[in-house]
């Protein structure tokens, strides 16, 4: 009985370890005359983690799945000082909008839930990066990166982003796009982005964007909102911003108490000025959803 004890154990030990293992699946070597690169990625379901890696190459992808256990498609074609990836993994399998809305109500598998992907880009190259997600969960930290344009669209997937570390975009970035479908996507440190352009489109899902940093360039921010939520945090003092909204009586919009009326559906906070530096300029669409504004120190 003892013996069969120890072999069962060492059984359990030996499956954690094989199910932990990681593994290099998909790699874009350096290229000298590549100066930027396009980056198309997407995932339709598991755990799904980006950053800067310690390499020069511009793409390594690693995951505790087989390579030949999941559909994929990967091409990579260079002309000039561009460099364009697509990667599309578990392509063979389509989401439809039922089975959006089936995961958000009772969950995914626990197959989906274990599968992992880790992404690591170079820190001496400027991306643009087009990210879809499907189901499951994404971690996406920018810091220390050079993006030009970040798109991110999420059918039903919960996605956090991020600058850890206070490190902030190499360059700065001209659009920064989120598309939320039955999702929720959590935007922490977005003034690091050094973005111009903020674009959110909100359909069923929650989005918060979180604006409370120092803010080092005047950003645009332009969102519509369906049926879902969108937050978003201001600081208090030192950055001033203006916000327009275009609402109905089917909506709910709340702003923080230091704002005030200056116009038809504007206002803006006591450090706002025509000729302010630095300005958060909303322009905001919503229909049933909500829309709140809150401040933060």
């Amino acid at each position: 009985m003892r013996r069969r004890l120890v072999l069962l154990g060492a059984g359990i030990i030996s499956s954690t370890l094989s199910i932990s293992q990681v593994k290099k699946q998909f790699s874009v070597e350096d290229n000298a005359e590549v100066r930027v690169v396009d980056l198309n990625f997407k995932v339709n379901s598991g755990r799904c983690y980006i950053k800067q890696g310690e390499s020069k190459e511009l793409l390594n992808v690693y995951s505790d799945q087989d390579y030949d256990s999941y559909g994929h498609s990967f091409e990579k074609n260079i002309t000039g000082k561009n460099c364009e990836i697509n990667l599309d993994l578990e392509d063979s399998r389509s989401e439809s909008l039922g089975q959006s809305i089936s995961y958000r109500m009772f969950g995914r598998s626990e197959e989906e839930k274990d599968k992992t992907w880790k992404v690591y880009l170079t820190d001496n190259k400027a991306y643009n990066l087009n990210l879809d997600y499907g189901v499951g969960e994404a971690h996406i930290n920018l810091g220390g990166l050079s993006i030009n344009n970040l798109k991110v669209h999420t059918g039903s997937a919960d996605v956090n982003i991020g600058y850890k570390e206070d490190q902030s975009n190499m360059i700065a970035m001209d659009t920064f796009y989120v598309k939320v479908d039955l999702g929720s996507v959590n935007v922490e440190k977005l003034n690091h982005s050094k973005a111009k352009h903020v674009v959110a489109d909100i359909g069923f899902g929650n989005l918060m964007l979180d604006f409370t940093d120092k803010t080092e360039v005047s950003s645009t921010i332009k969102g519509s909102v369906g049926a879902g939520n969108l937050m978003i945090f201001v600081p208090k003092e030192g950055t001033p911003v203006k916000v327009k909204i275009k609402d109905s009586w089917l909506c709910r919009v709340k702003l923080s108490k230091s704002f005030s009326k200056i116009g038809d559906n504007t206002y803006v906070n006591k450090e706002f000025s025509e000729d302010a530096e630095n300005v958060l300029n909303f322009d905001l669409d919503v229909s049933m959803g909500s829309i709140v504004f809150k401040e933060r120190n």
